[in-house]
């Protein structure tokens, strides 16, 4: 297909949460979209909203699968010609505790939130090669700071570790790289939330801002929490 005219926007993990809400505002600022997860009745839902086949594409991808990821990339490329933006937004948490949950979920997870997010890297960096284009990858306060007992936390540890390693390694191709922290964020996940927590659309803002600076401009982290959290 002749490469779109419009940039186009790339979203792991988007059928709800962060990435739907961060596909509806780069919809708003005239991006098309690419976006995928692992179920796709959401995925097609969200993509008919936001104008269906020509503005934006569903792909199922489960992204611990190198061979998806690429398919997805394939894709993308397909459809409009180009990826400009890549958001490796997949991911899961888990309980605290070295005694929770199984040790089948916590594998599960730490291909999710760790490998599969490096297997996006891998799969959309010739892309972003040929844009210029922008890597964003989504970690959390919980990289920033271990909690107790929480897998989750050494995931996302790794995620932020994995955004400054590709921001050092793609330093001279033009590709700019964010690491996204959320604090907490609408959800039940932790154990004591705070009220006023953040929506997921604050967190599709900040990705945005990072977005729209200029070229020569690389936002490196964006640590967002609400302002009643305390740590």
């Amino acid at each position: 297909m002749p490469q779109s005219p419009e940039p186009v926007f790339l979203i792991t993990g988007a059928s709800s949460g962060i990435g739907a809400a961060t596909a509806r505002r780069a919809a708003e600022d005239g991006y098309r979209l690419v976006l995928a997860a692992r179920s796709t009745d959401k995925l097609q839902a969200l993509a008919a909203e936001l104008g269906g086949a020509e503005r934006a594409i569903a792909v199922g991808c489960d992204v611990t699968d190198f061979a998806q990821q690429e398919a997805m990339v394939s894709a993308a490329i397909d459809a409009f010609g180009r990826i400009d933006v890549v958001f490796a937004n997949a991911g899961f948490g888990a309980k605290r505790g070295f005694l929770q949950e199984s040790p089948e979920l916590w594998r599960e997870m730490v291909l999710t939130n760790v490998l599969g997010c490096a297997y996006t890297i891998r799969a959309t960096i010739p892309a972003l090669k040929d844009s210029a284009g922008h890597l964003l990858l989504t970690s959390s306060v919980a990289g920033r700071r271990a909690l107790s007992g929480s897998l989750y936390s050494a995931t996302k540890h790794a995620v932020t570790a994995m955004a400054e390693a590709a921001r050092q390694d793609l330093q001279d191709t033009g590709i700019r790289v964010t690491s996204i922290e959320p604090g907490m964020v609408d959800t039940p996940f932790f154990d004591n939330p705070v009220t006023d927590a953040l929506q997921p659309d604050d967190i599709a803002r900040a990705v945005l801002f990072a977005v729209a600076q200029p070229p020569h401009v690389n936002v490196n982290e964006i640590l967002i929490r609400p302002v009643s959290q305390p740590t």
